[in-house]
């Protein structure tokens, strides 16, 4: 059965025809799949059947384990984003980017593909300015409205600089992350595991913490 009805892929197909180039989903599952890995998996095939432009590679986590490490995998289900020169962009989804969620995801894939929306100039200028690793954890749940915005800006800083990576993290399949970060409410954002944010911060509140680390 179906996860998209014919409407909602009309619309997600209607988006998709922004993507300028390739993009590159690199999913990762197992053998033995949970329930959310199934979901997940089926619901990026979904996706991905709706524009030529997207292709969808799909490892094991335990036998292409070297293809985990080198993309920074830790758990799944997960996927990452990679540019059409194959380069890995530094985004990546931790979960199932559902509900509101796709926004952030479809968003991503645009970006992504090179049609980006550009950043002010002050702003750019600041990006650019990071040199040191920067990483961005956006702690989300699928019927957080507000969540996007926070997933968007981060993966914008990770597309926009080499130097910052940063993931979005559905709390609700990864509750062991949510302990170990206090989540008790999303978004929340945390910098280099020991910064953090609540709510839908903009680019410029998130630097402002990046650059007093």
């Amino acid at each position: 059965m179906a996860l998209l009805d014919d409407s909602n892929r009309e619309k997600i197909q209607d988006f998709l025809n922004a993507m300028q180039d390739k993009v590159e989903v690199i999913y990762f599952t197992q053998e033995m799949e949970c329930d959310i890995c199934k979901q997940t998996r089926q619901f990026l095939s979904e996706i991905s059947e709706l524009n030529d432009n997207l292709v969808l590679t799909i490892y094991d986590f335990v036998d292409d384990d070297d293809q985990a490490k080198e993309l920074g995998i830790e758990q799944i289900p997960a996927f990452v984003l990679k540019n059409k020169e194959g380069s890995n962009t530094g985004i990546k989804f931790y979960g199932l980017p559902g509900g509101y969620e796709i926004n952030s995801f479809l968003t991503s894939l645009v970006e992504v593909s090179g049609n980006k929306e550009e950043v002010e100039l002050d702003i750019q200028k600041r990006i650019d300015k990071i040199e040191k690793e920067i990483n961005i954890k956006v702690f989300v749940t699928l019927s957080c409205p507000y969540c996007p915005t926070a997933v968007v800006n981060s993966h914008k800083l990770a597309l926009e600089n080499k130097n910052i990576s940063a993931e979005m993290i559905e709390s609700s399949a990864f509750p062991h992350l949510a302990n170990k970060y206090n989540v008790t409410g999303v978004p929340k954002i945390i910098i280099n595991d020991k910064e953090e944010l609540t709510g839908a911060q903009p680019i410029d509140k998130i630097l402002d913490i990046i650059e007093e680390i």
